[in-house]
C-alpha cells in the first residue's frame, strides 16, 4: 500500500494534541475510516475536514460523539438535497430555455 498519500494517526494526533482514541471512537461510529497497514493505523487525506470539523465539535464545543454522529447524519442528509435541488433547478432552466424557443 502507498502509505506516502496517508496521513499517520500518530502524527495527525500529536499535531493536534488530541488523543488516539479520539480518531477511534470516530471510526467506531462510522464517522471516518481508518486503514491499517503493517501494524501502522492511517486517514485517507480525503477525512482531514471532517476530521478536523469533528475536532473544533468535540473539543471547543463539547458535542459528544452521539451529537457528532447526528450531525454527520443531518449533513450528509443536507448535502444530499443541496444536490437534488441544483439538479431540479438545472432541469427547471432547460425547460423553460426550451418553452421560450
Amino acid at each position: 500500500m502507498k502509505s506516502k498519500n496517508l496521513i499517520q494517526i500518530k502524527q495527525f494526533c500529536v499535531y493536534h494534541e488530541i488523543e488516539n482514541t479520539f480518531i477511534t471512537e470516530l471510526n467506531n461510529y462510522g464517522l471516518i475510516q481508518i486503514i491499517v497497514d503493517e501494524n501502522e493505523e492511517y486517514l485517507e487525506p480525503e477525512q482531514l475536514p471532517t476530521v478536523e470539523k469533528m475536532i473544533r465539535m468535540h473539543y471547543d464545543l463539547n458535542i459528544n460523539f452521539e451529537g457528532l454522529d447526528a450531525i454527520a447524519h443531518l449533513l450528509g442528509k443536507i448535502e444530499a438535497l443541496q444536490q437534488n435541488l441544483n439538479t431540479v433547478q438545472n432541469k427547471l432552466r432547460l425547460y423553460e430555455e426550451n418553452q421560450r424557443e
